[in-house]
């Protein structure tokens, strides 16, 4: 083994880290949660079971820190989106783009999310928490701001944030079902446009008090 070879397998070391996380979400977005072996995400990662044992305690401990790898990577650039000054509108479909993109250009954050949704038990409370409550906190304030300066038609915010999130992350979660049922790849450069388009008109209709 050479010494850059030893080096990557040390304890410690960011690279081994990194290749586990990533060899670990292919694996679970591929096989869920249940069929992912961890002995197998360590031989994709090159580096033996112990080390990932190192890193991560637990098949569950690594599972969640994929989750938290993508929610805090989504929040730090989400807050900035919700947090601007400029007009409600502006905003939200800065938002929605956003979002819609951050998805669309990783084809595993939505199986994987999907899948902790499902499994059923107690959900990572911490996560959810830390992650995805100041970003609902902030989007529920960007439409209340609409609806008071007029932007947005009156509309429940908390039900108003649900229907944005499900039009983005439907499309993307259904995406096996819908290649089986015959439909092209949901994922080609084509059919993203389309459909984020198609998002976005909604949105439009359905708050803003002037389409």
């Amino acid at each position: 083994m050479s010494l850059e070879e030893q080096t990557q397998r040390r304890p410690g070391n960011d690279d081994s880290r990194a290749r586990i996380l990533a060899a670990a979400e292919r694996a679970f977005a591929r096989d869920g949660f249940a069929g992912a072996r961890t002995d197998a995400m360590a031989a994709d990662a090159g580096v033996n079971k112990a080390l990932l044992y190192y890193y991560f305690k637990s098949k569950e401990a690594l599972y969640l820190a994929i989750i938290e790898q993508h929610l805090r990577e989504f929040q730090v650039r989400a807050l900035e989106v919700l947090d601007a000054p400029e007009s409600a509108g502006v905003v939200l479909l800065r938002y929605v783009n956003l979002h819609f993109d951050f998805i669309s250009r990783r084809h595993r954050h939505a199986p994987l999310f999907q899948q902790l949704m499902m499994r059923g038990g107690k959900p990572p409370a911490q996560l959810f928490r830390k992650y995805m409550v100041p970003r609902t906190v902030a989007l529920r304030k960007l439409l209340v701001r609409g609806m008071r300066e007029g932007d947005f038609r009156p509309m429940d915010p908390f039900h108003a944030a649900i229907s944005i999130a499900a039009l983005i992350v439907f499309y993307f979660s259904a995406a096996p079902v819908l290649q089986l049922l015959g439909y092209s790849d949901p994922y080609t450069r084509a059919n993203l446009r389309r459909r984020k388009e198609h998002v976005l008109a909604l949105v439009r209709q359905g708050f803003f008090a002037t389409p």
